[in-house]
């Protein structure tokens, strides 16, 4: 039986692939693996906002979907990344509810925002990540952990511009003025 790895949210940043999407960077807990997965805008914005801890004033849509869960006495147990194929990566979440095991099938983007929010454990079959992850040269590597980090927080900014924008653009003025505010910080 195929083996699962444990994988955790690196980085959200523009996808250089396609236009208007975004990458999400999983990388491998205990392992140098990393596999980016691309989402669009609205998956992006869900799981930044919630990785950085920014409550948004009204539910989005993955909270509303999170809290309906938990009212009904349902536990979101983990994902399984269970397939890639041409570059779309098919997910199960794991939920419990009483002594029941629910399996559903998700978009991996919607499974992975579910999972920053109920702080539970992303996977994937060894075969996938083997196959799927990325692989990096030498010359590919920063030079140091500092230029790394200098990247990693270009990225966030990048992507907390982003999200900055398509608040306001929805009149979303309170969510747009903290963002904001995490920018300058970031700065």
């Amino acid at each position: 039986m195929d083996k699962k790895i444990e994988l955790q949210v690196l980085n959200i940043s523009n996808s250089q692939a396609q236009v208007g999407a975004y990458a999400l960077v999983l990388g491998e807990v205990g392992g140098e693996r990393q596999l980016p997965i691309i989402i669009g805008p609205a998956e992006a914005q869900a799981t930044a906002i919630c990785l950085k801890g920014v409550k948004a004033p009204r539910p989005l849509t993955h909270d509303l979907f999170y809290t309906c869960l938990n009212v009904l006495g349902t536990k979101m147990l983990r994902v399984l990344i269970y397939k890639a194929k041409e570059g779309v990566f098919y997910s199960y979440i794991y939920l419990q509810k009483d002594e029941e095991i629910i399996r559903i099938d998700s978009r991996t983007s919607d499974a992975i925002a579910l999972a920053v929010r109920a702080d539970c454990p992303i996977f994937i079959y060894e075969s996938i990540l083997e196959r799927e992850y990325i692989r990096l040269d030498d010359s590919d590597q920063p030079d140091t952990e500092q230029q790394e980090e200098e990247t990693n927080d270009s990225d966030n900014v990048n992507s907390l511009e982003q999200a900055l924008e398509q608040a306001i653009k929805e009149e979303n003025y309170e969510l747009a003025a903290r963002l904001r505010d995490e920018i300058n910080r970031r700065k």
